[in-house]
């Protein structure tokens, strides 16, 4: 119990970092993986193509490198970030990327019948692409999302590799201070509470989208 309350200060620091970077990746790579998946789409050849070289960057080489790239790299080209910009921006450029895909799947699994459909019954493009399309995408794309959103809670642990102090880093430090594996146990459960959490949180949108 000494031991535990001598390393909660620390994990509970880094748990704050971990859960301010989630946050902000989570609220923007949504929203911008949908507006990427739009454009890949819809857009003519020529930016759909510069959309899917983009796409296949960020899929195809580890988010790691990724962040090393931002943070270790860019600096050689006079662009500077500091380390939690620099993770964030990382995170942020990978993980658009990944919805982008999923988003793509969802709007080319709704029947082209209904875009016909919203034209022919005068409904305007963007109302119908609102209440009609949207809602059948979210549907589709739910279950891959929050598995998306799983694994970033996870990849949060990645941003030691730039010196932050995120939770698992904490964990880690504490472990070898104290020479014991019970830092390394309560990082675990406290990881485990988190994608609860947010295993509940989506099963119940699930719920709300299941028409």
């Amino acid at each position: 119990m000494n031991l535990i309350s001598d390393i909660m200060p620390a994990l509970l620091n880094g748990l704050t970092t971990t859960l301010y970077l989630f946050f902000i990746v989570f609220i923007t790579t949504i929203p911008l993986g949908f507006l990427v998946a739009c454009v890949r789409v819809y857009a003519p050849k020529w930016l759909s193509w510069i959309i899917q070289v983009y796409i296949y960057v960020m899929r195809g080489t580890p988010l790691l490198l990724q962040l090393m790239v931002v943070f270790f790299g860019l600096p050689l080209v006079g662009i500077t970030f500091d380390r939690f910009t620099a993770a964030l921006l990382a995170f942020i450029l990978n993980y658009t990327a990944y919805y982008a895909e999923i988003f793509r799947g969802g709007i080319l699994s709704v029947p082209k019948g209904q875009f016909e459909a919203i034209k022919v019954l005068g409904i305007g493009k963007i109302q119908g692409f609102k209440r009609i399309i949207i809602p059948q995408v979210f549907r589709v794309v739910l279950p891959s999302v929050g598995n998306e959103v799983i694994s970033l809670v996870k990849d949060t642990s990645l941003v030691y590799i730039l010196g932050l102090g995120e939770l698992l880093r904490a964990g880690q430090i504490a472990a070898n201070t104290y020479a014991s594996l019970l830092p390394f146990a309560a990082v675990g459960l406290i990881y485990l509470l988190i994608t609860g959490v947010i295993t509940l949180a989506l099963n119940a949108i699930e719920k709300k989208f299941n028409f």
